[in-house]
């Protein structure tokens, strides 16, 4: 199954090249006076599992593409020799992501398998929306370890919706800070008209470098349907592509259904890896190469965005069962 998702990828990634030839004209949007509010929310629940990355929840905020503070504003001049002249918002934001084994009943869980972790952080992010590419430095600071409250997190919820609690929290990852950069460009392809549908495809490189994730990325999302240039994707929670928090819309209602795929190459991953600043915690051994697919519809209304969004992900460390994971992810942006 693995193999076969990372096969499906590669026209993907490869596009990613081709389609910088073809990219929409670079006309940057008109400046947008609104910022808007994102909130993200991905569970494996959603797909009927509980296993490997079971939760994941994110808020963000993004600026309205005005003057930048004084100390963003250097950083937004590094972005000239990646960038061409745009809309520039920055932001911010907050999030945690959960980790558990497959077998949650296990108070000793199966060293082989993926280790219980939770990591949680906050975020700033600066963003240039040329028209034609979105550029996003983004740097997060954090913690992995207990203090992340994933046990807190997941066994509260286990315990409103009914369900057993996950039992081998004493074994998770330790404590210790986390911290992590992350460069992202996401090209838009020229737009194709059919009457009053519109198609396009995001090609889409990272760079993620920091003591939680080293990889670099390629993907791709193709689009169809109705105002495709409000927004550069469904908002999702990293590594997968993360699409846009913010979305301009020229029009009061548009939607498109989408399908997209990435692959990174993966030098540290935390999660398998195990504690990069303290010894003698679980680890496993990661596999180097990861796909990713999803597959979903966006509708945005006036000044409301709602995303629902299907992924599926490859096996992540050797040793691990089941396959592909699958889970599930909701998004919903409002303007202000």
């Amino acid at each position: 199954m693995a193999m076969r998702i990372l096969a499906l990828l590669l026209p993907a990634i490869l596009a990613t090249t081709a389609l910088g030839q073809t990219v929409a004209p670079a006309t940057p949007p008109p400046p947008d006076p609104r910022g808007s509010f994102t909130l993200t929310y991905e569970n494996d629940l959603l797909t009927g599992t509980d296993r490997y990355y079971t939760s994941g929840a994110q808020f963000a905020y993004r600026s309205p593409s005005t003057n930048l503070p004084a100390p963003l504003r250097w950083l937004d001049g590094q972005l000239d020799r990646f960038a061409g002249p745009g809309e520039v918002r920055w932001g911010f934001g907050a999030g945690q992501a959960i980790y558990t084994p497959l077998d949650t009943q296990a108070r000793r869980p199966d060293p082989r398998d993926r280790p219980y972790a939770g990591h949680l952080y906050g975020a700033l992010v600066l963003q240039r929306d040329e028209g034609s590419a979105l550029s996003t430095f983004e740097f997060q600071a954090g913690v992995i370890g207990p203090s992340a409250l994933g046990e807190f997190a997941q066994n509260g919820v286990h315990d409103i919706i009914g369900v057993a609690p996950s039992r081998g929290w004493d074994f998770q990852l330790k404590d210790e800070l986390a911290i992590n950069a992350f460069f992202e460009r996401t090209q838009r392809s020229a737009t194709f008209r059919f009457g009053e549908m519109e198609a396009d495809m995001l090609p889409s490189l990272t760079l993620a470098v920091g003591s939680v994730s080293t990889y670099a990325g390629a993907g791709a999302t193709l689009r169809l349907g109705q105002g495709l240039s409000a927004d550069y994707g469904a908002p999702r929670i990293r590594p997968a592509l993360v699409g846009s928090a913010f979305f301009q819309p020229r029009e009061a209602f548009g939607w498109y259904v989408f399908a997209g795929g990435q692959g990174r190459a993966v030098a540290r991953d935390v999660f398998l890896d195990g504690n990069t600043f303290r010894d003698g915690g679980p680890s496993v051994d990661k596999r180097p190469l990861v796909g990713d697919l999803s597959a979903g519809l966006v509708v945005h209304y006036r000044g409301v965005r709602l995303s629902l969004s299907q992924a599926w992900r490859t096996e992540e460390f050797y040793g691990q069962r089941g396959g592909a994971q699958s889970f599930g992810s909701v998004g919903l942006t409002a303007r202000f």
